[in-house]
């Protein structure tokens, strides 16, 4: 059973997807540019058999307000002020693609609040081409000056976010998209070995890992979050 609830994290109505057991260990999902919450929903229903599973609205996008006033710095903090609203200490993160922007910037900005990080196809923070998006026609399920406010980051960004990922202290797993992807790959090479405790796999699916292959990545990641389990372990991931 999921539910939709929201809170307010200083002024700002955030949206959330919650389901699991509530005595279970709590596990956060960041969405990608221009998703939200429900975007985790191939996956979220087998992972709440062993978390209480967070899938948040970042700010601009679904039903979490749009101000106006955006930056992965902004996220990142929306993120800090749930998890105080919550009363959630002590977390496992896990973010794709934008999404792992903000949840790396977290983890090395406040890293006694992550205990296991995943990073699911997230680019090393360096610059690259600019290029101008074209907005989509028709209504929009995001604030489209919100994707123009992160588009500029992600293509030129704070130099002093590359030194931020040494301060992860969370171990890290890197899920990397393969060459279908448009995310360089030698990238997330780079950004797990920057991470004191990274590590990468590739699951060929290109960059939308978790929709494309749903199977084998609740497979790696279930048992990267659950380092008990052993290699013959039969897992249940396919939601009956």
């Amino acid at each position: 059973m999921v539910d939709h609830r929201s809170v307010d994290v200083g002024g700002i109505r955030l949206a959330y997807q919650v389901s699991g057991p509530p005595e279970a260990p709590p596990l956060v999902l960041l969405h990608a540019l221009g998703e939200d919450a429900a975007d985790w929903d191939v996956v979220a229903p087998v992972l709440a058999r062993s978390w209480r599973v967070y899938a948040l609205d970042l700010r601009g996008h679904g039903r979490s307000d749009w101000p106006g006033d955006y930056s992965l710095q902004l996220m990142r903090d929306d993120v800090l002020g749930f998890l105080d609203a919550l009363a959630l200490d002590r977390v496992n993160l896990m973010g794709h693609s934008m999404g792992g922007i903000v949840a790396y910037l977290f983890a090395g900005e406040y890293p006694r609040r992550v205990d296991r990080l995943v990073l699911e196809d997230v680019p090393v923070p360096r610059p690259r081409e600019q290029s101008t998006p074209i907005r989509p026609d028709g209504k929009l399920t995001f604030d489209w000056e919100m994707v123009l406010a992160v588009r500029r980051q992600v293509d030129t960004p704070d130099p002093e976010w590359l030194e931020s990922l040494g301060k992860i202290t969370a171990e890290t797993l890197a899920v990397a998209g393969g060459p279908g992807s448009h995310v360089p790959q030698e990238g997330i090479a780079e950004l797990a070995r920057r991470v004191p405790q990274g590590r990468v796999v590739a699951i060929p699916a290109g960059h939308l890992i978790h929709n494309a292959q749903p199977t084998v990545f609740v497979d790696v990641v279930l048992r990267f979050l659950q380092p008990s389990l052993q290699a013959d372990d039969e897992l249940p991931l396919r939601n009956e």
